[in-house]
């Protein structure tokens, strides 16, 4: 793959001087002009005398290389710096694409929680609400804003214990404190179903296969249930209000929410953010082991 991509650059390198750098493209014109001429030259001596032929393909190997040393010491500082520059840039990219992710994706710093947080989630182990009806999530308003909601995974048994008892207290106070039902719409989410959601394009998901908390039971993406009809749009102003509580409340306690992120915002979506589960990558994917921390 690197030979590929330096011959690329070497490629590209040349092909750009001859474009635009009138004097390597008259040079480049005559050599290839001369070779055609010599080419046909040599082909007719073949005929009559296979020892001048050889002669002459030696002499036209000096000649040409010859040339091609003067034609270097004349443009090599331009070739030099078209190379550099074709080079350079893509390498810096590789060097830094681990410096910056889209928010949502690996990020080693944690929040701290204080010490109330810590005793609720030292407490009483909260369980979760009974499941929905899967019609529910396969209404027509509800696929025009998440597709593939029909398959996604809802069981709360697959999500990290730790992560599951903060959403659990987000939704407890949610309902007691503002009068809100949440409702879990997914939370684990394997490697091939994240990287079908993916191919949907960005306003999806940035995320691909092993770069989501999804893939490790640590996210969640949660919606409001409002007369028996879940809501998801932010175009309704009482699920707005909805998506700004849970996610004040889901912070304080801990996660982190995605209405806060730069690039494509997710409302609805929070994750515990755990230092080193990224890096692990896809040998270590899976449902998250039991943590009661």
């Amino acid at each position: 793959m690197l030979i590929g991509v330096v011959l690329y650059f070497l490629i590209a390198t040349a092909l750009l001087a001859c474009w635009l750098l009138p004097p390597v493209r008259g040079w480049a014109l005559g050599a290839l002009q001369g070779v055609l001429s010599r080419g046909q030259a040599t082909a007719r001596q073949c005929s009559s005398a296979g020892g001048i032929v050889v002669q002459g393909l030696g002499a036209t190997a000096l000649r040409q290389a010859g040339a091609a040393r003067r034609g270097l010491r004349r443009h090599g500082r331009w070739l030099a710096v078209g190379l550099a520059v074709l080079v350079l840039v893509p390498a810096l990219a590789l060097a830094l694409r681990s410096w910056h992710r889209f928010d949502g994706f690996d990020h080693t710093a944690s929040r701290e929680i204080d010490e109330r947080v810590a005793a609720l989630l030292q407490g009483e182990q909260l369980v979760p609400p009974p499941a929905l009806p899967p019609e529910l999530f396969t209404v027509q308003e509800v696929a025009a804003v998440r597709p593939m909601l029909g398959t996604a995974s809802r069981q709360w048994e697959l999500l990290d214990a730790d992560f599951r008892q903060r959403l659990l207290l987000v939704f407890k106070q949610l309902k007691d404190e503002h009068g809100y039902d949440a409702v879990l719409l997914e939370g684990f989410r394997s490697a091939d179903r994240q990287a079908a959601l993916a191919a949907l394009g960005p306003t999806v998901t940035q995320a691909g296969a092993f770069e989501s908390y999804h893939q490790y039971g640590l996210a969640a993406d949660v919606a409001f249930l409002r007369e028996g009809r879940i809501v998801i749009s932010e175009r309704d102003p009482w699920a707005m209000r909805g998506y700004e509580l849970y996610g004040q409340v889901a912070e304080s306690f801990g996660l982190h929410w995605g209405g806060r992120w730069r690039g494509l915002r997710d409302f609805g979506h929070v994750e515990l953010r755990r230092p080193g589960v990224m890096r692990s990558g896809a040998a270590g994917a899976g449902p998250a082991p039991a943590h009661t921390h």
